[in-house]
């Protein structure tokens, strides 16, 4: 999984599909873990995602929870019909904040910061 500090206040984590996507967010939960000051705003870039499973939301809630609780930000970008569909379906499109790309995402967490 591509990790990208796009900032010192936001990092971009381009997420794949299964088996991958499971591994992408451990390992994004263990590098926001090993952060000892504020978290940074996360993105999650979901354009190589095809499908989700139980897992991966129960992971998505999770880091939204740890985020939460550091008082930071998550967008999550790029959904394809399918994944947008699964979300729609549990409801959880009302638990999340979406943006259409990585640039979208990129303005509304700096244009918030000003």
């Amino acid at each position: 999984m591509p990790l990208n500090q796009w900032s010192e206040t936001i990092l971009i984590a381009e997420l794949n599909d299964e088996p991958a996507f499971s591994d992408d967010m451990d390992s994004l939960g263990r590098r926001l873990g090993e952060i000892s000051g504020p978290l940074p705003d996360v993105i999650v870039d979901l354009k190589a995602v095809t499908y989700l499973n139980s897992s991966n939301i129960a992971q998505l809630l999770s880091l939204r929870k740890q985020l939460s609780v550091g008082d930071a930000r998550l967008r999550i970008c790029a959904l394809s019909d399918a994944v947008w569909s699964v979300l729609a379906t549990t409801g959880l499109d009302k638990m999340f904040q979406f943006t259409d790309d990585v640039s979208t995402s990129l303005a509304s967490l700096q244009m918030r910061e000003q």
